[in-house]
């Protein structure tokens, strides 16, 4: 079985590749982020891909960045969760299209592995989007393995982000309280 398997970026994929290698399900991953801001912040998270990929002898596939798909597909809607609903929703999509296009039999997300993210939601837009495109969407509750993945890509020095990626969550990191 050929999964797609869209990756935020490189400590993300590391469990859920190790997971699905185990349940013996052959993932390629997907690496679809046009909403990652700056393009700096893009080019790192792509590196992090790579390396991770290295070593999970997983094969990466690229998207194309196109910044302007993703402030599109938002418009107006900046807010929390709105705007990360259609951000997934994009993303997701575009990675079913892709699977479908491939001949891969499903898709998933690495944003799965992450406890920050909204399960449920995503759970809905991706079996939503798998009954519009017809491709299967492979939910999997990841996040067992969030803070093993985290502090193997700390030891391999694969590069973490300290937010989601877009502008947004950017500007909403800087503005939070520091902890004292």
């Amino acid at each position: 079985m050929k999964l797609l398997l869209h990756t935020c970026c490189g400590p993300c994929l590391i469990y859920p590749a190790q997971k699905l290698k185990k349940d013996k399900i052959e993932a390629t991953a997907f690496f679809c982020n046009s909403n990652i801001y700056p393009l700096d912040e893009y080019h790192k998270r792509r590196m992090g891909v790579i390396e991770a990929s290295n070593k999970q002898d997983i094969e990466v596939i690229f998207s194309e960045y196109i910044p302007s798909e993703y402030t599109n597909a938002i418009k107006e809607n900046t807010q929390v969760p709105v705007r990360c609903q259609l951000c997934w929703s994009l993303r997701l999509r575009k990675t079913a299209q892709e699977a479908k296009a491939k001949g891969f039999y499903g898709f998933s997300t690495t944003l799965l592995v992450s406890p920050y993210q909204d399960h449920e939601e995503l759970k809905r837009i991706g079996n939503e989007i798998s009954q519009e495109v017809g491709v299967y969407f492979h939910y999997e509750d990841f996040r067992p393995g969030f803070k093993k993945a985290q502090a193997e890509a700390k030891k391999l020095g694969i590069y973490l982000q300290n937010y989601c990626g877009c502008s947004y969550s950017e500007m909403e990191r800087c503005e939070k309280p520091k902890k004292k």
